[in-house]
């Protein structure tokens, strides 16, 4: 390890303990005790209020109400957190007004010859999604549903809800508390349970309206929420087996609820074991083309008899 990134690294080990010893630095990084000393002396020459106590029992503390100070980063570290900044352009994620500030912070820690390198790193480097004429990573175009940011401020507060949310023309409100706030197929979802109708419910934050923080007298515990959700598991519809190419385009994309269990040690083989709700036709359409999608590599051991039909079909249209 260089120089410059253990002291980076011993200087927030420093700052995240209350109290630390010479011979704990010298474990904690397997450096000798000339090092250590050394080391924690140029970090007191960086500013870090560092006061020594005496003694047998004694080593270092930080100065409390002290300013600590400004964090270094590596070559590498710098390059990780702008190829991150990247890598989720036109992703509508939340609190990405901040993204135009957190880049300008970092250009501005830098020296020209790094700004040089991620200036040329911002040209040819292209990830799934970014609009290849438009890569500009301060450019805010892809911000997302304004209630994402106003739902995830309430959440950090309360995971019970009251949401209004417009369906068919008319807004609905739902007494809900929050299991999961997730993303997929590019639409930001809400998996709910619904305290009233007391089931598993989702809902897509663009049809949000309004959020609000639900009154506690008419809460059940989340103890019992789970106990409900538990009662409703479904039974098993969908068993099937999946080789490596199938295997490769799960890992592309799956429903969130789908997960998958391997069958042998080289990760080569697996199983998905899951339930289908074949009721419900949009459902039922989205499984159809999602097993298409897997390929020819899956061997079906149970499967719905709708699921069937409409693969079916699917098959002779392509056909």
């Amino acid at each position: 390890m260089k120089k410059v990134e253990r002291i980076n690294i011993i200087m927030r080990y420093i700052n995240n303990g209350a109290h630390f010893t010479v011979s704990e630095i010298m474990q904690e990084f397997n450096i000798s005790r000339s090092t250590a000393i050394r080391d924690i002396r140029e970090i007191e020459a960086m500013g870090m209020p560092l006061v020594a106590e005496v003694g047998r029992n004694g080593g270092y503390f930080v100065m409390n109400n002290s300013i600590l100070p400004t964090v270094h980063f590596t070559d590498a570290e710098i390059k990780a957190l702008f190829i991150a900044f990247m890598a989720t352009r036109n992703q509508q994620l939340p609190y990405l007004k901040s993204r135009q500030s957190l880049a300008e912070k970092l250009l501005g820690l830098i020296s020209q010859n790094q700004q040089d390198d991620l200036v040329f790193l911002n040209q040819i480097l292209l990830f799934e999604g970014t609009n290849p004429h438009n890569p500009d990573l301060l450019d805010l175009s892809d911000l997302p549903h304004p209630m994402l940011e106003k739902l995830i401020k309430m959440l950090l507060l309360d995971s019970y809800l009251s949401v209004f949310v417009e369906e068919d023309r008319e807004i609905k409100s739902y007494s809900i508390y929050l299991l999961h706030l997730y993303r997929e197929k590019n639409v930001w979802q809400m998996e709910c349970f619904d305290l009233e109708e007391e089931k598993r419910l989702i809902i897509a934050v663009d049809n949000l309206t309004d959020v609000q923080a639900f009154p506690e007298k008419r809460r059940v515990s989340k103890k019992k929420i789970l106990e409900q959700l538990s009662k409703q598991e479904e039974v098993i519809n969908l068993i099937i087996e999946l080789g490596p190419r199938a295997i490769a385009q799960f890992k592309k994309y799956h429903p969130l609820q789908f997960s998958i269990s391997y069958t042998n040690s080289y990760q080569t083989t697996a199983i998905l074991k899951t339930f289908i709700n074949v009721t419900h036709a949009e459902e039922l359409t989205e499984i159809t083309n999602w097993l298409l999608f897997l390929g020819g590599d899956i061997k079906v051991r149970e499967v719905p008899e709708e699921v069937l039909e409409a693969m079916q079909e699917r098959l002779c249209l392509l056909g």
